[in-house]
């Protein structure tokens, strides 16, 4: 694996086939692990002095998801990092999982729709162990509860999904409290894995048009395009003043 940056940004080169080496890598090492999935709207936060900006920096593994930051890293001249589906990624690393027989812990979603989702993973990845799972939305006053059942079941993965208010820095801010887990933030996995969500086809993120279906959920996503502009401006201001 090779990590590259795109505006100071750390982005990973991961190829699809080497994602089982990869995660087993990671569990092997001792304390908290944490996958990022980037898009352009995220590395363009990861440029500050914030938690989150933090969070990506220290990251073990960050695959980005959105085609503009390929072409980014393209007009920069730098290595081309291979771009993931999220949702395609969780289940190559759940594969991963499941082959060498390691443990799971669901974290996120409504009761219901939570326990969907387990039932859904326990026929698909019959030889994945789920040793837990916790609803978000949770009154902050359990949530010494919820880190110290993790904790104790000490998971491979831990799946961080909608209903989680710090997200990726969730598991980033308490990562002196768990001992060898890999953490993965994707709002959306619970949701997808309970069927409540349909996820966008591969046709339609092959061809880097997933945007358009954010935007007809929400409306106010257009207005993406502003930050989008400076991401173009940056490129262009690296291109000319940054060049290594």
């Amino acid at each position: 694996m090779q990590r590259i940056d795109v505006l100071g940004v750390p982005v990973d080169i991961l190829q699809p086939q080497d994602m089982e080496k990869q995660v087993m890598e990671l569990i092997s090492r001792p304390g908290t692990k944490q996958v990022v999935f980037l898009s352009v709207w995220d590395l363009l936060r990861a440029r500050g002095k914030s938690d989150y900006a933090q969070c990506v920096r220290e990251a073990d593994l960050v695959l980005p998801v959105s085609k503009s930051i390929l072409r980014g890293a393209r007009f920069l001249k730098k290595n081309v990092p291979c771009r993931y589906n999220p949702f395609t990624a969780v289940i190559s690393i759940l594969t991963a999982l499941e082959n060498h027989y390691k443990s799971l812990y669901m974290l996120g979603g409504r009761k219901k729709t939570l326990m969907a989702a387990e039932s859904n993973v326990r026929r698909t990845f019959s030889g994945l162990r789920i040793v837990g799972r916790y609803v978000g939305y949770y009154p902050k006053s359990v949530e010494g509860d919820v880190v110290e059942a993790i904790r104790k079941a000490s998971p491979s993965l831990v799946l961080v999904s909608e209903g989680i208010r710090e997200k990726d820095c969730w598991a980033y801010n308490r990562r002196e409290k768990f001992s060898g887990s890999i953490f993965l933030y994707y709002r959306d996995v619970i949701g997808i894995f309970s069927e409540r969500i349909k996820r966008v086809s591969e046709e339609v993120f092959n061809k880097g048009l997933e945007i358009w279906h954010e935007i007809l959920h929400n409306p106010l996503k257009i207005f993406l395009l502003f930050p989008y502009i400076w991401y173009i401006i940056l490129l262009v201001w690296y291109r000319i003043f940054k060049k290594s």
